[in-house]
């Protein structure tokens, strides 16, 4: 089954409602989940043998990953030219609709189909397109509730920065009742929509956009939203849009990691020889700043965010390393790396408890230790049926004891719920 078939879909779209107005544990709303960390509330123990293939699809290319919410999960792929918003029963990995809304990219280094994680709240699913098409979903039925063009409506970046070489990859945002999406015009760069409405709660800058998804954390008590721009980081308010502070961070070619935050630190990355670096957030009265602690040139996520525990971090680094990029700890306050593993090449990394869950990107799902100590693989397995032209260039998710995972053309779910 073609789960990106829309002949194969459309006598599913009369389905009951679903939608609660909270996250359960263990559920994934967003890309990063449900935290903006990349860390899973789930409880996931090592496995010794292959975990079982509860479903297989064939699926279109993309480079985003799941939402699972509700016993539904939700991902953005191609389907015949278009981008497509898939809802599939979590099950069984059969579908319950799918909405195409744009044209998708057909790009022959990067490769075809979204490259962005669709965003689930109560009742409504959010999908950002490769060409800046915000819109809003009913999760029961997939049908458009409401929608905005960035380029035709904001003057948005269509034929700059980021957009013009591979597309837009951010993912929408949710935090409290807003949506946050960077991608606009002069003075309307960095937005917030209302997310029932659909309706701009506060736009400004004249940033130019990366590939970066925003950011949520709370630094020094305050809310905030960081975006990875052109210029650096910029970090805004969420309920208002005030500027809170910025972090100037080169731009070459490329930036599509988001920025990854350990209590007053944030950290972020770029390719094409600019490195990391990390920036310590301070307060003072009622202002904040950022000061740069570290800047490394050999301290590289290409475009697979790291996630952090206690104070270390842990991801892909290394750039153009297809089949080989190592896995790293790197302590966050100094840039130090402590220790490296080869052979994973750009995939994705969750945390889940004291585990990290890594995609390769020949297919491989490994499971190990999140510690500084060393590393010390737990679990390995291989899903996908790998075609030669197959990339996994994507993040796992981990939810209600399921592990999901794609490829550009093949989409899993295994059992690893250790029942």
């Amino acid at each position: 089954m073609n789960a990106c078939n829309l002949s194969l879909f459309r006598n599913a779209l009369l389905i009951a409602a679903l939608g609660t107005s909270t996250v359960m544990a263990g559920e994934w709303p967003e890309y990063r989940g449900p935290n903006h960390d990349c860390v899973s509330a789930e409880k996931l123990s090592p496995w010794t043998s292959d975990p079982k293939v509860l479903w297989k699809i064939k699926m279109g290319p993309g480079f985003g990953t799941y939402a699972v919410v509700g016993g539904r999960a939700y991902v953005f792929c191609e389907d015949g030219g278009r981008e497509t918003c898939v809802s599939l029963d979590a099950k069984t990995g059969k579908a319950n609709w799918a909405t195409p809304l744009d044209k998708t990219i057909h790009e022959k280094s990067g490769g075809d189909g979204p490259r962005s994680t669709p965003a689930v709240d109560g009742d409504y699913v959010y999908v950002l397109g490769t060409y800046l098409k915000l819109a809003c979903l009913n999760v029961s039925n997939g049908k458009v509730v409401w929608g905005h063009d960035l380029n035709a409506e904001f003057a948005g970046q269509s034929s700059t920065g980021g957009i013009k070489q591979w597309g837009s990859a951010a993912s929408p945002v949710i935090d409290g009742d807003l949506i946050f999406i960077v991608g606009g015009g002069p003075g309307k760069s960095l937005m917030a929509f209302e997310k029932k409405t659909g309706r701009v709660a506060w736009a400004h800058g004249d940033e130019k956009l990366t590939h970066a998804t925003p950011t949520i954390a709370t630094i020094q008590g305050i809310r905030q939203v960081i975006f990875f721009t052109q210029s650096g980081l910029v970090s805004c308010e969420t309920t208002t849009g005030k500027e809170l502070w910025r972090y100037a961070f080169p731009f070459s070619t490329s930036t599509a990691a988001s920025p990854v935050v350990s209590d007053d630190i944030v950290y972020c990355s770029a390719g094409y020889g600019v490195g990391g670096g990390a920036a310590r957030i301070a307060k003072d009265g009622d202002k904040l700043t950022a000061t740069e602690i570290w800047r490394k040139k050999d301290i590289i996520n290409h475009w697979s965010s790291s996630v952090c525990k206690d104070g270390y971090l842990y991801g892909l680094f290394g750039f153009k390393q297809f089949g080989t990029e190592p896995l790293k700890c790197v302590e966050i306050a100094t840039g130090k790396i402590v220790w490296s593993q080869d052979g994973f090449g750009q995939g994705g990394v969750l945390r889940v408890g004291d585990h990290l869950v890594i995609q390769g990107d020949k297919g491989q799902i490994v499971m190990c230790d999140a510690s500084p100590t060393a590393y010390k693989e737990v679990s390995r397995t291989q899903p996908f049926d790998m075609g030669p032209k197959d990339k996994c260039w994507n993040m796992p998710v981990v939810s209600e004891g399921k592990l999901f995972a794609r490829s550009t053309s093949q989409s899993v779910c295994l059992d690893v719920s250790g029942k």
